[in-house]
């Protein structure tokens, strides 16, 4: 199973890079092709992005307020699919949700799934139904900079130290699932908050994806034929 995992992650790398390229393309469009361009929605995210970077470093670290949205996320994602949540614990040092029912995406998802960045955007989306929010895009970006901050350092920080979810299903599929879903995390929020059209997005990433994975077919191919020469 875990060779099988491990093939499938290096199947999602291809992918990873495409919406890498997705997200940088639709960055590109927010700041007008370059720093000069910067559009108020982009320092908005900056300025929020920075000033969790300055809270995180300077502040005692919210320990328990990230394993809340840790623990509360696992029991989301398994509640969504299908799960029953028997128990679960919270505190600084660490804890627990027990479900009836597991897999790589309720296991894996509090490391792809901001969930402190969710509730804003959902907020957003709420209050978008009775106010024109369109002035306020830039607070909205700085929230979701903050938020998104949060949840960007918590996750390094806890990567780096190892964790039991990582290693249930193996290093390079959680890596590329974990990766491939926090940037679309990013690309959809983009275009949640700005003014930035989903089809837009949808067509940049099918050409991103058909681009990444010819190439990579175009070369694979390549050295197959350069491999069968050698024999």
């Amino acid at each position: 199973m875990k060779l099988f995992k491990w093939l499938i992650g290096l199947l999602l790398l291809p992918a990873c890079a495409a919406v890498s390229l997705t997200v940088w393309a639709l960055l590109d469009r927010l700041t007008g092709g370059g720093l000069h361009g910067l559009s108020f929605s982009v320092w908005g995210l900056l300025i929020g992005f920075g000033l969790w970077l300055i809270l995180y470093f300077v502040l005692p670290r919210p320990m328990r307020t990230y394993v809340l949205a840790h623990e509360l996320t696992h029991a989301l994602w398994g509640w969504v699919m299908g799960a029953r949540i028997v128990g679960m614990k919270v505190t600084a040092a660490g804890g627990h949700v027990q479900l009836t029912r597991s897999n790589f995406l309720i296991t894996l998802a509090p490391y792809f799934f901001p969930l402190y960045t969710m509730l804003i955007i959902g907020l957003h989306a709420v209050l978008s139904l009775f106010f024109d929010l369109r002035h306020y895009e830039p607070v909205w970006m700085g929230w979701i900079g903050l938020t998104w901050g949060f949840h960007v350092t918590f996750t390094l920080s806890m990567l780096r130290i190892g964790q039991s979810d990582i290693r249930e299903h193996g290093a390079l599929f959680s890596y590329a699932v974990i990766y491939l879903f926090n940037i679309l995390g990013v690309a959809w929020w983009i275009v949640s908050i700005t003014d930035i059209a989903w089809p837009d997005w949808v067509l940049q990433s099918r050409a991103d994806l058909t681009a990444s994975y010819a190439t990579v077919w175009h070369y694979g191919h390549q050295l197959y034929a350069q491999a069968s020469g050698w024999w």
